[in-house]
């Protein structure tokens, strides 16, 4: 079904075509291409951060951030319960166990969880800035240095939340912040970290380039063409999250109204996020009238492939079940929101 508001598309108004079609030209369209490494500096210099390794999704990020720390079978990693299944998945594919963690009612990882979990295997912890939200993070460092923990942030859904980790993750999907369409980017202060991330996504290629490969390790490279786009997308990364907030402070103040819980602020606006009595009722009425909404994610202990039976009893399971996120994307303009929102009211009875 074609949404007239979908819930996010890209916003591709600065110099992407430019660099894309200079990109054709010269003939550089793999990942060879001076763009991925431009990108890299710009996306890290403007988070204050030494080091940048594009990638070619989150997914990898995580992947490449997990090994670089040495992290693979018999160990854990604390991951939050309230999270995309990409957060889990990344430590699976390393060998180590995801140990899940409830969120705090703003949907962050509960630090005081997060060290009740915390057993002689657990090598890592991966706080996920959910929807912009910036997690706990002096709570979180507090622990890796009492418990010599990793820290690896997933920060998919947060560009222009600054790093503080070991290593931070972000995805370029098309519905991120800053999107190269597919992509992903890890950042970090250790150049021995990143040297480590740069080799395991080029398929851990010897100095000698003589077919022999010492380590399993991946193809993970992002392509001169996705780096173009995601290189003007960060030369008006400040520009995109003030046009964001902007459109936050328009929700809040036509949503504060019966039926709707408003989640707290975020530190920057990936999705608008709020709890919604009627859920599945409400999302319906906004989908006949052509908006489109998305639910939030089920705990990670629902999941098939981590099924535990006390899914039920979490935090993250009570908002998973009222949670629904509205049409966010920077291009949404105040009139698109003027009709989202009421109808939104129209659904509660609110005029």
């Amino acid at each position: 079904m074609a949404f007239a508001y979908p819930v996010s598309q890209p916003y591709l108004t600065g110099r992407e075509s430019d660099y894309v079609t200079e990109a054709v030209g010269t003939g550089w369209i793999s990942a060879q291409g001076p763009f991925v490494t431009r990108f890299e500096a710009a996306f890290a210099e403007w988070n204050g951060v030494a080091h940048g390794v594009a990638c070619s999704s989150g997914t990898a990020a995580l992947t490449l951030a997990l090994r670089a720390l040495g992290v693979g079978p018999g160990d854990e990693v604390l991951v939050p319960e309230f999270t995309f299944v990409a957060s889990a998945w990344a430590v699976t594919y390393t060998g180590a166990t995801p140990v899940f963690v409830d969120c705090r009612d703003d949907l962050t990882i509960d630090p005081a969880l997060a060290e009740a979990a915390i057993t002689p295997r657990t090598k890592a912890i991966m706080p996920v800035h959910v929807h912009g939200r910036r997690c706990d993070m002096d709570a979180v460092m507090e622990l890796a240095f009492e418990y010599n923990l990793r820290v690896v942030e997933d920060s998919a859904e947060a560009h222009g939340v600054r790093p503080v980790g070991d290593i931070a993750c972000f995805s370029l999907y098309a519905n991120k912040i800053v999107t190269a369409g597919e992509g992903g980017i890890c950042l970090t202060g250790d150049p021995r970290l990143a040297a480590q991330m740069a080799h395991l996504r080029g398929f851990a290629t010897g100095k000698a380039h003589d077919f022999v490969h010492k380590n399993l390790a991946y193809n993970f490279r992002m392509t001169n063409l996705q780096a173009a786009v995601a290189l003007a997308q960060v030369e008006r990364l400040d520009e995109i999250l003030e046009l964001r907030s902007q459109i936050e402070k328009r929700y809040d103040e036509r949503l504060d109204i019966p039926g709707i819980t408003r989640m707290p602020g975020r530190d920057v606006l990936w999705m608008y996020d709020l709890l919604a009595e009627d859920r599945d009722e409400l999302k319906a009425h906004l989908a006949a009238a052509g908006i489109e909404t998305r639910v939030f994610f089920p705990p990670m202990s629902r999941q098939p492939m981590y099924l535990s039976p006390t899914w039920t009893d979490l935090n993250a399971a009570k908002f998973a079940s009222a949670g629904l996120c509205l049409p966010t994307h920077t291009g949404l303009s105040e009139a698109d929101q003027d009709t989202i929102a009421t109808r939104v009211r129209d659904f509660y009875g609110v005029r």
